[in-house]
């Protein structure tokens, strides 16, 4: 029966991978998001 535990396992493993890895990225790209914003002039009167 152990065959149930890997075969449950790895794709939840793998699932939780895949997930970390797009929610690192989220953040990276949250991040330099901000830095771009930071660093857009403000132009005034236009």
């Amino acid at each position: 029966m152990w065959y149930f535990a890997w075969l449950l396992g790895l794709p939840l493993a793998a699932i939780f991978a895949v997930m970390n890895a797009m929610w690192l990225e989220l953040q990276r790209d949250r991040k330099l998001a901000e830095e771009d914003d930071d660093r857009t002039p403000v132009v005034v009167g236009e």
